[in-house]
């Protein structure tokens, strides 16, 4: 059973890039720049499948590139360690965080 949060993971040569948002958020069209245009928040890229916490929480773990969008997501990214509040922004009103992890 899911937790309302849908997630992919995709694989760009050495990058593992994790993209999960809220569930509600599929399909919304988000506003950005004052100039109206929107982005669209795409099950291409976050996926269609909810995720548990554990599955999100073993992905975050290997993640080198993580998609964050939602206050759902957000939140259990936070409470483990993995996004800090100061390091959360916006998208067309949204909670966002994007993470990159350094190796190497």
């Amino acid at each position: 059973m899911g937790e309302g949060v849908v997630m992919r993971i995709h694989r760009v040569r050495a990058e593992f890039v994790v993209a999960a948002c809220d569930a509600e958020l599929l399909g919304r069209r988000l506003p950005i720049g004052e100039n109206g245009h929107t982005v669209t928040v795409s099950s291409q890229f976050y996926g269609e499948r909810e995720v548990s916490v554990e599955e999100l929480l073993w992905a975050l773990e290997r993640a080198t590139v993580a998609n964050l969008l939602g206050s759902r997501v957000l939140q259990i990214a936070r409470e483990h360690g993995h996004v800090d509040e100061e390091a959360t922004t916006t998208l067309g009103g949204v909670p966002h965080a994007e993470i990159f992890a350094l190796v190497g």
